[in-house]
């Protein structure tokens, strides 16, 4: 408990005001909200996550997760989350450390140990794409120590790639080790999915089989089903829906797009179809919507 209130501690005093913060440090950004917010769609990129006060709600797909200050979740592929803070006062806010996961950087320290987790074969089946665990004292004094060198900047490019490193290992030796190690592993199921996921985000507005899909992700279609369930919580199209629907609405908000181009941007031949899976996602026709955004742009937040 004392490591939690040191994180938090430390989380607020970084931030001091609701929202997300970037730090000096590339790759870690903090979180804080003081009250219970509205559902928040958005992009999760692959993370960990510390939890370091308040309770928050994460919908991806059929899936629905809850987690607070005991947790950390890990995050593997690029997921559409709608994400909900149901727990936060200005006497104990949400508060939450977010450090992106970098690939690169786990494959190296997988191959240096030499040691591959039995999930990580290209035959292993694999786990959800956002998983929760309970924070250990070890990850938590090393989450601390890093944000304790944004006090002293000097130190950061020095000390902190340390810690990053010893935060990663402490994740890959951890509950979530599985799931860490297959990011690493090239030819894992997590990253085959991975594979899928990234060419239907660079093709999301034109139409696809499952064929050409599971070609790219060198699975067959079978396979592609199974496993892009199991990360993502939802088949390949309805991904390519909520895809298509984040980035209209991205077109709306940033670009100024009136709802009938920016549904033929995204792929959409019929408006009225667009508005109908709009409104169903969003809980708004694409103008109030907006108008909505414009009032409130903390609920286009991506954590």
């Amino acid at each position: 408990m004392n490591q939690l209130n040191d994180l938090a501690a430390l989380i607020e005093r970084n931030t001091g005001s609701d929202g997300l913060h970037e730090t000096a440090l590339p790759g870690l950004r903090l979180a804080r909200y003081s009250a219970p917010s509205a559902p928040v769609h958005g992009l999760h990129k692959p993370a960990m996550c510390i939890i370091a006060g308040g309770r928050k709600q994460a919908m991806i797909g059929d899936r629905i997760i809850i987690y607070d200050k005991a947790c950390y979740l890990v995050v593997t592929a690029d997921l559409p989350v709608v994400s909900q803070v149901i727990e936060a006062s200005a006497e104990a806010p949400y508060l939450c450390f977010a450090f992106d996961l970098n690939p690169a950087v786990l494959a190296a320290m997988v191959s240096a140990a030499g040691v591959i987790a039995p999930g990580d074969a290209p035959g292993g089946a694999p786990g959800p794409g956002l998983a929760l665990s309970r924070s250990t004292p070890e990850l938590l004094d090393a989450a601390i120590r890093l944000m304790r060198l944004l006090d002293t900047p000097g130190d950061l490019p020095f000390l902190a790639p340390l810690v990053e490193r010893e935060i990663l290992y402490r994740l890959l030796n951890g509950d979530q080790k599985d799931q860490a190690r297959a990011i690493a592993v090239a030819d894992s199921r997590l990253n085959q999915v991975n594979r899928a996921i990234g060419w239907i985000r660079r093709n999301y507005a034109q139409p696809f089989t499952i064929g050409r899909v599971a070609e790219e992700a060198r699975m067959s279609t079978s396979a592609l089903h199974e496993h892009f369930k199991a990360v993502t919580a939802m088949s390949p199209l309805q991904y390519q829906k909520q895809i298509r629907l984040q980035e209209a609405r991205q077109l709306i908000l940033g670009a100024g797009m009136d709802a009938a181009t920016a549904g033929h941007e995204v792929g959409y031949d019929s408006p009225s179809q667009f508005s109908r899976e709009y409104r169903r996602l969003f809980g708004a026709p694409p103008i109030a919507d907006a108008a909505r955004l414009r009032a409130r742009p903390e609920l286009m937040a991506e954590i």
